[in-house]
């Protein structure tokens, strides 16, 4: 067996990455998939699209490799959260579109739970805040809106799985309905210190406990895809959530070990060790990839606006014609001559959380160029990394040695080393930053046998380049001050 393949169901398309024994990326296969936007923040998607382009990508990689299915050693997955698909058993059939994790149709009913006094509960039960962000009021919106669904679901004709679970049963042909740990605890209805399915909850929200999928550890042996699908029978070895399969690619499987992803926005998780600890500082609590009964929770952070105000600067502005070109724009000054941008487009996420917060540029003289703006937009996702790390620290009262990074942006040097100075840890940079693939690899490749153990990732994972902090801790704190400053005057622009 000569490679893994990491299945990679992402929100605005459809990967497959073969990996060799070293971690490598052999190949990639991408193809977009279509966003469906009934109404104002709706946001839906076609399980069958999402099926058949990651049959396709699948296949597509192969064919690239010149190998077959008796290549690869196993397939492991990993998928936007959140998401939410229901489907006919009998038929295979999805009842409804995928309704995705941006969507927010149910806010309203969120806000009559939370005025209800159910938060501390769910809280206690599932490490989250109460938020149409998570699968459980979107399954019982498809229950009660789709005609006939939910007496089927009564009857136990429906099966309701994220991502994951519904590439699962598709793979298998209707013999596995099942998901991973991660993924079950961002449903709202998971128990995550029990770390099963939770009666009150489904109570709660009015779900029959038919509709769930089986719960296994993420490095798990799942079953075989149809031979239809490949040629060969391809064993299934693995599945998390896009996040969590990132804090396994970076080999964050320590306690107080943190892993960043800068992408549009910015995911934080830090592996708190083996206690769920609720968090005081308005971040998730959640559950960390496991390879067996061993296990392993993790602390959250969402910041809104991170690689998209670099996206903004080129559309937006026009000060940029493709991103690339922000680092040395950036790097044409020595710094933001007092300029701070508070990218807050779409209100603070963790930990300030204020949906009425607004982006903010202040500190603007006449002396101000587009390079000083380049450059406050740079360090503003850094002071926003750098809010959520705190919370961390103080919430898990754990040691913080390095910060390690991935994403499209972790690629921008200028970033990471203000990155370090800001945090006052190394920011550590692996060779290949494809580590939410990599993650899914790994939970595969343990699964199957391709890779013995932990310890033996933690030698096939490699560092690519390490930032080590060199701003003065005097400099620091009078730049966080003034950060702290810009954050207040964002705060609350628009009215409730």
């Amino acid at each position: 067996m000569s490679i893994i393949l990491a299945f990679d169901q992402g929100t605005t398309s459809s990967r497959a990455i073969a990996f060799d024994h070293s971690g490598s990326i052999i190949k990639v296969a991408q193809r977009e998939l279509t966003q469906h936007y009934p109404q104002s923040g709706w946001v839906e998607h076609d399980a069958n699209e999402i099926w058949e382009s990651q049959l396709a990508v699948g296949r597509e990689v192969l064919e690239q490799c010149q190998l077959t299915a008796a290549d690869v050693a196993a397939i492991g997955i990993t998928n936007q959260r959140e998401t939410t698909v229901l489907w006919d058993r009998h038929t295979g059939q999805p009842v409804h579109h995928a309704i995705v994790w941006q969507d927010r149709r149910t806010a309203e009913y969120c806000d009559s739970l939370r005025e209800a006094g159910h938060t501390d509960r769910v809280q206690q039960k599932t490490g989250l805040l109460i938020d149409s962000y998570f699968c459980a009021t979107k399954l019982r919106w498809m229950l009660d809106n789709v005609p006939g669904a939910r007496q089927k679901a009564e009857n136990g004709d429906l099966a309701f799985g994220t991502v994951d679970s519904w590439l699962f049963w598709k793979l298998t042909g209707g013999k596995v309905h099942a998901t991973d740990i991660t993924n079950a605890s961002r449903t709202m209805l998971f128990n995550i210190a029990a770390r099963q399915w939770d009666d009150e909850l489904l109570e709660l929200f009015e779900i029959p406990k038919s509709l769930l999928p089986e719960v296994h550890p993420s490095s798990h042996v799942y079953g075989e895809s149809q031979s239809e699908w490949f040629g060969t029978p391809i064993k299934l070895g693995g599945a998390a959530g896009d996040q969590q399969s990132a804090l396994f690619g970076q080999n964050c499987t320590q306690a107080g070990m943190v892993k960043n992803t800068y992408g549009t926005g910015c995911f934080m998780l830090m592996n708190i060790g083996n206690e769920p600890k609720p968090s005081q500082c308005k971040l998730l609590t959640t559950v960390a990839c496991s390879t067996g009964d061993v296990r392993e929770y993790a602390l959250e952070g969402s910041i809104f606006i991170a690689g998209a105000i670099v996206q903004w600067l080129r559309d937006g502005l026009g000060i940029i014609e493709s991103s690339t070109e922000v680092e040395a724009l950036a790097a044409s000054v020595d710094d933001t001559d007092g300029v701070y941008l508070v990218p807050a487009f779409a209100g603070l996420g963790a930990p300030h959380w204020d949906a009425y917060a607004r982006g903010t540029l202040v500190g603007l003289t006449r002396g101000t160029t587009k390079a000083h703006i380049a450059r406050a937009a740079l360090e503003g996702i850094a002071f926003q990394v750098a809010d959520v790390l705190d919370a961390m620290r103080q919430d898990a009262e754990l040691p913080i040695e390095e910060l390690r990074v991935d994403g499209g942006a972790a690629a921008n040097d200028l970033l990471m080393q203000f990155q370090a100075d800001i945090i006052g840890v190394p920011v550590v940079r692996p060779k290949v930053i494809e580590t939410t693939a990599l993650g899914a690899a790994y939970l595969a490749g343990l699964s199957s046998g391709f890779w013995n153990s932990l310890q033996e990732l933690s030698q096939v994972w490699q560092t690519e380049r390490v930032f080590k902090p060199q701003m003065s801790a005097e400099e620091v704190a009078t730049r966080r001050k003034r950060w702290t400053a810009a954050l207040d005057r964002a705060r609350s622009w628009e009215q409730p």
